[in-house]
């Protein structure tokens, strides 16, 4: 007798669920002995709070998080599409896969010597706000002015 191919949907379920509808599986959690389970008392669970009642949904609750963040660099914000339409302005046709990095490292470069410059401009003026006129008396100190804000464009409120 050849073989018989296996059950495609038999064994247990992934998800839980019981694979017959109508049977339940005996798990820790609701067998019938009063001791709770070695992880729950450890607190490793994967229940609310992880082990506490006391400890539901809401605001201001840091301990529910089921997974780590991961700190990642806020440069990375800087996408790699948002590189490609930077390109793409600057006539760029093709862009090599290596690129985004380096260009990543180029633009924080370029914004550390704006913002050093921006800072010692407030320093010296006793203020704690940057407001436009300082990155745009920055740039223009570091020789790439912004077009469209010297004074004869800007009305007066």
């Amino acid at each position: 007798m050849p073989n018989k191919r296996p059950k495609q949907f038999g064994g247990s379920s992934r998800y839980g669920a019981s694979a017959r509808p109508h049977v339940r599986p005996q798990s820790s959690a609701t067998s019938a002995t009063p001791q709770a389970s070695r992880a729950s008392q450890m607190g490793l669970g994967l229940g609310k709070g992880a082990g506490g009642l006391e400890k539901g949904k809401g605001l201001a609750r840091g301990s529910l998080k089921r997974h780590m963040k991961i700190q990642k660099d806020n440069i990375y914000g800087v996408t790699k599409g948002d590189i490609r339409r930077l390109a793409r302005r600057g006539g760029v046709k093709r862009i090599s896969a290596t690129i985004y990095d380096d260009v990543r490292d180029a633009l924080r470069q370029r914004l550390r010597l704006i913002l050093q410059r921006v800072c010692a401009v407030i320093d010296s003026s006793g203020r704690k706000t940057v407001s436009v006129s300082d990155i745009v008396f920055t740039l223009r100190g570091l020789g790439n002015p912004i077009y469209g804000f010297e004074p004869s464009f800007l009305r007066e409120r």
